[in-house]
């Protein structure tokens, strides 16, 4: 029985210029020579294939986001966090992608998302002087990656839109290295930039807009040292115009007449999924790292994400949130928070289904780093099939004296409910009718009265948030920048 496929394609040569090719080698070194190959040594150690024929995109971000070392703050498989095509979803489903593509506009969503600095033009945005300027930055430079989308048509290539970083370029010759993610069907290739330029300036038929490029590096810091928001549930759509829509109109149409009773119309009708939107993060510890005491890695991140927690329960608010939450009855303890995540933790270590485990129990430990300070450990004991397994999870803490000893405090849905609300803008609070309610709640989610790594991760969520809302309301094709406030 006959099979139809296709074992790659030649390469059209000109334009185009095979990068292993003895001329492809030549341009190689002259550029290397001059210093225009500096971002090259980075791609190519991540380098990867797409793995689906419409993936190009997600490919391409892939490679970069790796290049940067940007952490994703999740897993990828086993422990490992790891960015991946199949974990760039939070623009566009993946089956979306794998049938129709992605456009530009939600790639540049989806790199703000994963936490990157973004710069984004489309050709009527820019000139080709300005895109030779770029290129030439990213070329000489290990801090920043070049991801263009073109019509391969232009190069005498079968197919259409396409995406895929820029390797490097040649100035003395005007070329620009592709490292086409389609390795499948195409070699990383050389090709003259006015050509690339030409071929960037076409109309992507799904937008009815011109194609362009984007300029990504790395954030001053790592996003979400301790809170991130999940999207991977479809259920985000409507817990998000719950925060955006139904919060403003809740705390403006009912009768609020103290900072308790706004928290009490906002928490009561929650969706009732949305503790799959806002997370904390453990950390999953590898066998072979769980050792009595703390790496001074691990210890470093730990110290990060436990002086985010200690500024948040220092909140005015947070202490509100703490007295609300206690008369409805709202019970968080690390026992049970620390059950799931050791499901989890499970999960991501045997790559089984979290449902398929169960916890039979848990352990605190405390545990030393590098000048003796403490860090808590949960062990778990997950059961799948009748088979245990232990899972470590690092966690952070604060402590808060009392008359008998320190007691220790765990992240708990108290300081994930106040983060998210600090997270909210500022404007949702604005139809409250009572005057003086609206400024003291205004105060109490005041950024300026935040210390600087509160500050820092509260935007990072309320990035998150706008950038979803973005997404929600089709406008990622028109707005490329970060949300600013």
């Amino acid at each position: 029985m006959a099979m139809a496929s296709l074992y790659r394609r030649s390469l059209p040569s000109p334009p185009a210029i095979d990068f292993s090719s003895a001329e492809g080698k030549k341009i190689f070194n002259e550029a290397l020579q001059k210093g225009t190959m500096e971002g090259f040594f980075r791609l190519i150690s991540y380098f990867q294939t797409q793995s689906e024929p419409a993936y190009c995109g997600l490919a391409s971000l892939s490679v970069v986001l790796n290049a940067l070392s940007i952490d994703p703050g999740r897993k990828w498989k086993g422990p490992w966090r790891w960015f991946d095509e199949s974990m760039l979803d939070c623009c566009e489903p993946l089956e979306a992608v794998k049938e129709k593509g992605i456009s530009f506009g939600k790639v540049v969503c989806l790199a703000h998302c994963s936490g990157a600095k973004v710069e984004a033009f489309r050709t009527n945005q820019t000139t080709i002087d300005d895109f030779r300027k770029f290129v030439m930055k990213c070329s000489t430079s290990e801090n920043c990656h070049m991801i263009s989308t073109y019509h391969r048509g232009v190069f005498k290539q079968t197919g259409s839109g396409h995406f895929s970083p820029i390797g490097g370029y040649n100035a003395e010759r005007d070329m620009a290295l592709i490292l086409d993610v389609a390795r499948f069907k195409y070699p990383p290739h050389w090709v003259p930039l006015k050509l690339l330029w030409e071929a960037m300036d076409s109309i992507d038929d799904s937008t009815g807009k011109r194609r362009g490029f984007m300029l990504i590096s790395r954030p001053h810091r790592e996003p979400g040292l301790l809170y991130t928001l999940s999207c991977k549930d479809e259920s985000w759509i409507s817990i998000a115009k719950y925060l955006k829509e139904d919060v403003p109109r809740l705390v403006s149409s009912q009768h609020v007449d103290s900072v308790d009773k706004i928290l009490s119309v906002v928490f009561k009708s929650l969706p009732s999924n949305f503790n799959t939107f806002i997370r904390w993060v453990a950390e999953v510890r590898i066998a072979e790292d769980t050792k009595q005491n703390l790496s001074a890695e691990e210890k470093s991140r730990l110290n990060l994400k436990q002086v985010v927690l200690k500024e948040v329960h220092e909140t005015e608010l947070f202490k509100h949130i703490s007295k609300f939450l206690s008369t409805v009855g709202y019970e968080d303890s690390l026992t049970y928070a620390a059950a799931k995540a050791c499901c989890q933790g499970a999960e991501i270590l045997s790559g089984c289904s979290s449902k398929e485990y169960c916890c039979r129990e848990t352990c605190v430990t405390c545990v030393k780093g590098p000048g003796e300070a403490e860090g808590t450990v949960v062990t778990g004991v997950v059961v799948r099939d009748g088979s245990e397994q232990n899972v470590d999870l690092l966690v952070p803490s604060t402590q808060t004296d009392c008359e008998c000893s320190p007691e220790a405090n765990f992240p708990a849905g108290n300081d994930v409910f106040t983060v998210l609300l600090l997270a909210l803008p500022p404007q949702t609070w604005s139809g409250i009718k009572d005057q003086a309610l609206m400024q003291e709640m205004k105060q109490l989610i005041s950024m300026a009265s935040l210390p600087t790594m509160l500050q820092e991760e509260v935007l990072h969520l309320r990035r998150q948030l706008q950038l979803l809302k973005r997404c929600q309301e089709n406008k990622e094709e028109e707005d490329f920048a970060a949300p600013a406030f």
